[in-house]
Formats: C-alpha cells, structure tokens, sequence
C-alpha cells in the first residue's frame, strides 16, 4: 500500500510535469507562430531602413561633391578679389608675398613649384600681363636660384593692341632695410618666341630671368629681403626706354608716391644726369 501510495504521488507529480511542459510547448508554439508572422514585416521595415540609409549616403554625397564645388568657387572668387585689390594699370606691379617660408617649402616639397602674381595693366585699355615665380627655381635653376619670369595674357583689349610685345621687363627684389641694396635686373623681349605675341589661351608660356637671385642668400637668417615673412617683388614694364643707370633711382623712389609724381622726378633725374653729361 505504501508503494502504491508513492508511485500513485510520482504519477502525480509527473502528471502535472507533463502538463506544464504541454502548456510551456504551446505557448513556445504561439510565440514561434508570431515570430514567423513578424519576421517578413521587420525584414520589410529592414530593406525600407537600408534603402533611406543608401539615400542619405547618396544625398550626402551629393552635399559634399556640392561643398567641394561651393569651395572651389569661393577660393576662386577670393583670388578675383585679391586680383582686383591689387591690379594697377601703369605698367607697374609691386607683389607683397606673404608666408612665404611655407611657400618655399611647398616648392621644396613640389606640392607647388611656382606662384602667380595678381594681373596688372599697362593703361585701362593695354596690355594684361602678371609675374610667375619659382621659389626653388626651375629648369637648370632648381634648388640654386629662384626663377622669376614674365607671362603675357589674353584680354579684351588684344585686338587693338600690337604685337610681338617688345617692351623690356625689369624686376626688383625689395631690399626691406634702409640699406635699399634691391635685386635689380631686366630682360628685353625675343619677338620671335610664342610668349610675346598675342595670348591665344589664358596666359602665354612665361619668359624671363630663371637665375634671378641665389637662394643662398635667402636662406640665410636675418636677410634683408625676407621680413616678417613677407617679400616684395617689384615689376616694371619700361615704356620709355629708361637708361640702365637709371633704374636703381628709379626703383629706390618712395612706392606710396603717386605714379605722375614718381614719373616727374624720373624726368627730372634723367634731365640732371643729361646735363652732368654735358
């Protein structure tokens, strides 16, 4: 009896596990009915999730190639301006060259070899000329000299002016001290090379001086040419045929005088030095 009374208490007991485990199964059923029933609408909201992923890349990439474009024409337009800042039209360029030690080492480097000056003008309706300058040098001149060249440009006044362009082009390297001992050197043109008739494209391909100064003495601390990180370069289109022995007064006049000033006092230094020859 007492056997029976506890097999009857297992039976019991398995009984009523047997029952808990037909209840966990269809409860498990049910909730492996409802998962199945879920799965193809997630899988839906998945590929919906994926695809306004896939747009979004796609418009942000679409903002930055526009960025990149927006860049590209702000640093354009800022380059205009300076160009306008600066532009002059009496022949005559003075080119302020700012950071420069990062400049030299751009050009050391070969991320940039060269830098344009901003256009300058001969009259309001002349010549549109600007300098190219190879910091490092360029050609034979590389790492020994800097190289500083002449470029004719296309303008809107081309079809009245004359061409080959034969006007003698001196350059001046500013002395920043009150030594005033400037680099002073010229070159007239060859009107038979392609770079002095008349611009076809954007800029003819530049000519001028490839050995104008020894970088020896620019990389030389304390130079008196390099100050505040800044150099200045002086270009200066010769319209009158100014005599040689001239052109150290003529670069040593004050360039915060107005042009008809520094051109009286030209006029009366070569009047003077006649009449000395005399």
């Amino acid at each position: 009896t007492t056997q029976l009374q506890e097999l009857f208490e297992m039976l019991n007991i398995l009984s009523g596990g047997i029952e808990t485990l037909n209840n966990d199964q269809e409860r498990l059923s049910n909730e492996s009915l409802q998962i199945h029933v879920t799965i193809p609408t997630l899988t839906e909201e998945l590929s919906k999730v994926k695809l306004s992923i896939e747009e979004s890349n796609a418009f942000l990439e679409g903002v930055k190639h526009n960025q990149d474009i927006l860049n590209q024409d702000l640093a354009s337009l800022q380059e205009k301006i300076n160009d306008f800042q600066y532009v002059s039209y009496d022949g005559t360029l003075v080119w302020k060259i700012t950071n420069f030690q990062e400049k030299m080492l751009d050009a050391q480097c070969e991320r940039q070899t060269s830098i344009y000056s901003p256009p300058f003008y001969s009259s309001p309706t002349g010549y549109k000329m600007r300098a190219r300058l190879y910091l490092n040098g360029d050609g034979n001149a590389r790492r020994t000299h800097m190289s500083l060249f002449f470029v004719l440009m296309r303008s809107v006044n081309d079809p009245i002016l004359k061409f080959p362009f034969n006007y003698k082009v001196t350059f001046c390297l500013y002395d920043q001290t009150p030594a005033q001992r400037h680099i002073i050197d010229s070159f007239r043109p060859d009107i038979r090379s392609s770079s002095f008739q008349r611009p076809r494209s954007d800029m003819n391909i530049a000519s001028g001086i490839p050995k104008f100064f020894s970088l020896e003495i620019i990389r030389q601390e304390g130079n008196p040419y390099v100050r505040d990180d800044t150099m200045f370069i002086k270009v200066m289109v010769d319209f009158g045929d100014i005599h040689k022995t001239l052109l150290p007064y003529v670069l040593s006049l004050n360039p915060g005088l107005p042009t008809h000033v520094q051109q009286a006092m030209i006029k009366q230094e070569a009047e003077c030095r006649s009449q000395q020859r005399s």
